[in-house]
């Protein structure tokens, strides 16, 4: 037998599905959204609805946009011969925190990883191969997660742009397996200054 009404159990239920949201914690927030006047409620029902509806995908870099052309990639002040590339949007947040970075992003979509059924031909692998041969861009920066999935996508995204733009990887003071987007901003501009040359 339930402890909860079932509209109260339902909300619980929807809210564990969230990451890092388990039994308590969604119990917690639950009662918390209870506890908030319906205009409250109704805001943050109106924001999930209106993100989800809203926000897609930067025809240019892949970065979570509501516009088709995200305001990084139409920043003029943003230096265009540069490209770092991250995994997802949450590494380039990371990145945007340490205030270091000026150039531009591409959003590969994830890493590869045939366990899961993730090659490079699920990633937007071929349109950051488009943008780095222009003749703009000199240089890309590989940001990807140090995991063995991560290392596998640098290496093969490295091999495929060594031909025509010069191509650096971050120095990283993570360890093999951390996550990008859970490193400290300092860590992370040390990691952008030493960034050194795939070989």
């Amino acid at each position: 037998m339930t402890v909860y009404t079932p509209p109260l159990a339902r909300l619980i239920e929807q809210l564990q599905k969230l990451p890092g949201v388990g039994p308590k914690t969604a119990q917690r927030l639950a009662l918390h959204i209870l506890q908030r006047s319906d205009d409250e409620v109704k805001a943050l029902a109106e924001a999930l609805i209106e993100a989800k509806q809203k926000v897609g995908l930067c025809q240019t870099c892949f970065n979570l946009s509501a516009e088709p052309i995200c305001p990084i990639c139409r920043n003029p002040n943003r230096d265009g011969s540069t490209i770092c590339v991250v995994a997802d949007s949450r590494d380039a947040i990371a990145l945007e925190k340490t205030r270091e970075y000026l150039g531009k992003y591409h959003i590969l979509g994830g890493t590869i990883s045939p366990m899961d059924g993730v090659g490079p031909d699920s990633l937007y692998i071929p349109q950051l191969v488009r943008r780095a041969s222009q003749p703009e861009v000199t240089e890309v920066i590989l940001a990807i997660s140090p995991s063995v999935e991560g290392e596998t996508t640098t290496l093969y995204v490295g091999q495929l742009l060594k031909p025509f733009v010069k191509v650096t990887q971050i120095a990283f003071g993570l360890p093999m397996g951390g996550d990008l987007e859970y490193a400290d901003e300092v860590t992370l501009a040390r990691a952008l200054e030493g960034r050194r040359e795939l070989v």
